[in-house]
């Protein structure tokens, strides 16, 4: 009778096959590396620096980045503050200005002018002269209140 659950029979061990075939285990072949020029040992004993070539000092080696001068920074983040005053998003203004969001923020904190290190020393001067200036003005009122009080005969 066939089994309706669809299930394979179970074969008992008689009925295996006599030959069981292992599963192959691959192994890892080890790649070669590419040979490296050999470099000079006398450069390195003594600590000398190589010579570079005419050739290479002459052309500079590019990289994929735009490196501005700090005037070019300068107008592209006016420019940029100037779109945004209009009502335009930052991401939008970073487009135009052919820069990223996150450059933006960079060159805004450099720009930032840098806190003075005697700031406190004029705080303090500024606190001094307000006492200074509280104590004579204190001063002035006593002696006007003492002048009223004369006048009005009560002291």
């Amino acid at each position: 009778m066939p089994d309706t659950n669809g299930a394979e029979p179970f074969a008992s061990p008689s009925e295996l096959p006599s030959k069981v075939v292992a599963p192959k285990i691959k192994r890892k072949v080890a790649q070669s590396r590419k040979s490296k020029p050999a470099k000079s040992l006398s450069a390195h004993t003594n600590g000398a620096e190589k010579q570079a070539r005419t050739s290479d000092a002459a052309a500079p080696i590019r990289t994929g980045r735009k490196i501005y001068s700090a005037k070019e920074r300068a107008e592209k983040l006016s420019e940029m503050q100037k779109s945004m005053d209009r009502g335009g998003t930052l991401k939008l203004a970073a487009k135009q200005a052919g820069i990223s969001e996150q450059t933006y923020y960079h060159w805004k904190r450099a720009s930032a002018p840098e806190p003075r290190g005697d700031d406190l020393k004029d705080l303090l001067a500024l606190e001094d002269e307000n006492k200074r200036l509280k104590a004579l003005l204190a001063q002035r009122l006593r002696k006007e209140n003492a002048e009223l009080k004369m006048k009005l005969g009560l002291a």
